[in-house]
């Protein structure tokens, strides 16, 4: 699995914690290039941040 599979499926299963925690490590993913933009953005939707 991906990282943005594997995003999407601890945000879907409500398992990760704190809202900004995971905002934290999705933002780290995306600088590192792990997750591009669309996905970014497509999780942040999921997360009900955006």
């Amino acid at each position: 699995m991906n990282t943005y599979t594997l995003c999407k499926k601890v945000i879907e299963n409500k398992t990760y914690g704190e809202k900004d925690e995971m905002l934290s490590k999705m933002d780290v993913f995306l600088l590192n290039n792990r997750i591009n933009q669309e996905q970014y953005n497509e999780l942040l939707g999921l997360l009900n941040v955006a």
